[in-house]
């Protein structure tokens, strides 16, 4: 085997022993991170070659999983670098220079990451102080030439929210920060030069006036090698018209998501008719929201979760899905590496499909085909419509000697493997019988599915159910999957006509609304339907009263039961003590079962003309 072949692989993890209360030692753990992630990115652009060790815990996990016999690299030379001045000797081939940003003005970090995927630059902070990486790389041991920087000729910031936008004819937003991705949209987007269909929505260098809001791999630098090597683009903005960020009180109110409408819609007049894929997450703990870290506030009045969905109504008006990487898991080393892994054109579930001979056998259908008495409810195993998630919890799930003792339907969406291929494929081989496969939020990717239907709010666009379908149907193909396990209207209306045709193609199985149309449970467009009933709280014991409190005789037969981040022991403590609580109250049967069995039995129940109670 050639040494073409070989990886290499570099150890990161020392950065996390720096100080972060020392100013200098804080700029050092960003440069470096931020270089080191670029540099990756162009160094697994075309196959896989450098590995990161950088969550100590996941990426050996996943490492060992990648060398173990009959692995994915099994057999491959490895070469362990020591130093980040080796790194950038063995990788010298990949990148042609520094792109050079402007702490002055914090969004040019995330400009650095875009400009380093398009020309093939490695991002390096202006700072000419001893000890710097710009001073080491750059000025001292000359390994990076400056090919770009987004400081003016005469040291002053680039963009300063003044008179003309540099290199273009437009007049300032007023805004630097705004300026600089006016910039990027009217020099780099419009002209063809970035690939339209890969964001990374990501915290900017902001950061360094809040870093202590959320732990340090939070900064989500590790998360760019992905973007980087699709040459995507990368962005942090407000979503809200109604106020100024904290990053940017200065700006008027709505500055920012005009700009935000202004890239996507420059991205999807490129997009072909294909969906664009934005990996990350509003940064909640640090700017955008209400939250509050001791003395530090991220600056706004509104709260998490209407920021999300706010966030997610925007982008699916331009034809966006969601990668969800939301704190605190939302850091990801190696997604350019994985990105390569070889998945097979069709992955089969091991569960059975719940036919209707199979229910017969399990006794939940008669002869005549009608469901049993039992009050039948499911386990939504969320949440899980983020890679980042996925790369972080899947190990511990997978390790629960618990899990395939009862069904669990788990929420994974086919779009994780745009960035996680190995674990999605890693999970499915190690399935059991009672692990089923469903989607998360809303499908092949989060997104607000009632937005692809005219009028679109933000955008303007024409109808957009047809591209959405496009981008699913391969995804539920390869992956085996027909029922999609939670629509999220967020607080849109629920979805028309047109959606539920749509969905009726891409999930024959059935789909968990996120609020009733009219019955809980029931048939439309020729798929079976039942509501989301509430979450469950993270006491078992809670949970399990929670559950019990809603069984009721009169009410909804079907019922679906949401949780996030549990393992499969969890759920084992709720099924004890649901039936020890029936027991002790002599309360009528209820049987869980999973999601698709769940959505069968609607649909037998509707069959047989048992009334649907709401």
């Amino acid at each position: 085997m050639t040494r073409a072949f070989e990886i290499l692989h570099y150890d990161l993890t020392g950065i996390f022993d720096l100080d972060l209360a020392d100013p200098a030692a804080r700029r050092r753990f960003w440069d470096e991170t931020h270089l080191v992630a670029a540099l990756q990115g162009l160094a697994n652009r075309y196959r896989p070659r450098l590995y990161l060790r950088y969550l100590a815990e996941q990426d050996d996990f996943w490492w060992n999983v990648m060398r173990e016999p009959g692995g994915w690299m099994d057999g491959r030379p490895v070469r362990h670098i020591g130093s980040l001045t080796e790194l950038l000797e063995a990788l010298k081939s990949v990148f042609d220079g520094a792109v050079v940003w402007d702490d002055r003005v914090p969004a040019t970090s995330n400009l650095a990451s875009t400009m380093a995927g398009i020309e093939n630059l490695l991002p390096v902070r202006f700072d000419e102080s001893e000890g710097s990486l710009y001073r080491e790389l750059v000025c001292e041991r000359r390994l990076l030439a400056v090919r770009r920087s987004f400081r003016a000729a005469d040291g002053a910031p680039m963009f300063t929210g003044t008179g003309t936008i540099p290199d273009t004819a437009l007049p300032s937003t007023g805004s630097a920060k705004n300026d600089a991705y006016r910039w990027l949209i009217e020099t780099v987007v419009q002209t063809g030069r970035a690939n339209p269909l890969k964001h990374g929505f990501y915290l900017d260098a902001w950061w360094h006036e809040c870093w202590f809001a959320s732990d340090p791999f939070n900064c989500t630098l590790a998360n760019h090698d992905y973007l980087v090597a699709h040459g995507g683009i990368l962005w942090d903005l407000h979503v809200w018209e109604d106020e100024a960020p904290v990053d940017d009180p200065g700006q008027r109110p709505g500055t920012d998501v005009e700009t935000l409408k202004l890239l996507l819609a420059a991205c999807q007049q490129r997009a072909g008719g294909r969906m664009i894929h934005v990996a990350g997450f509003t940064p909640w703990a640090y700017k955008y929201t209400d939250v509050r870290t001791g003395d530090y506030s991220a600056g706004g009045h509104h709260r998490g979760v209407p920021t999300e969905w706010r966030t997610t109504e925007i982008l699916t008006c331009y034809d966006a899905w969601l990668d969800a990487d939301a704190l605190s898991y939302s850091a990801m080393a190696n997604a350019s590496f994985f990105q390569h892994y070889p998945v097979p054109a069709h992955v089969p579930q091991s569960a059975p499909q719940p036919t209707l001979e199979a229910l017969t056998v399990a006794g939940l259908l008669d002869a005549d085909g009608r469901p049993d008495e039992a009050i039948h409810y499911a386990h939504y195993v969320g949440d899980y419509d983020a890679a980042a998630w996925l790369y972080w919890h899947l190990p511990r799930l997978w390790s629960d000697p618990a899990r395939g003792t009862l069904p669990l339907s788990w929420a994974f969406n086919p779009s994780l493997a745009e960035r996680f291929p190995l674990g999605m494929a890693w999970a499915r081989r190690h399935a059991t019988a009672n692990d089923v496969f469903v989607t998360g939020d809303s499908g092949a990717g989060y997104v607000n599915p009632y937005h692809f239907s005219e009028p679109r709010a933000f955008s303007g666009l024409p109808d957009g159910w047809a591209t959405w379908e496009r981008h699913s149907q391969p995804m539920h193909t390869r992956w085996d999957l027909d029922v999609i396990g939670f629509i999220l209207d967020g607080h849109t209306p629920n979805m028309d006509a047109r959606g539920w045709e749509t969905y009726a193609r891409l999930s024959p199985g059935g789909v968990i609304l996120h609020r009733t149309p009219g019955a809980q449970h029931g048939v439309r467009s020729g798929i079976p339907y039942a509501t989301m009933t509430c979450d469950l709280p993270h006491d078992p014991e809670a949970a399990a009263h929670a559950i019990v409190s809603r069984l009721d005789p009169d009410g909804p037969r079907f019922l679906v039961f949401r949780s996030i981040l549990k393992s499969p022991g969890w759920y084992v403590a709720v099924e004890r003590e649901v039936a020890r609580l029936l027991a002790a109250q002599a309360r009528p049967p209820a049987r869980a079962v999973d999601l698709r069995t769940l959505l069968a039995l609607v649909r037998a129940a509707e069959a047989a003309a048992i009334p649907a109670s709401s």
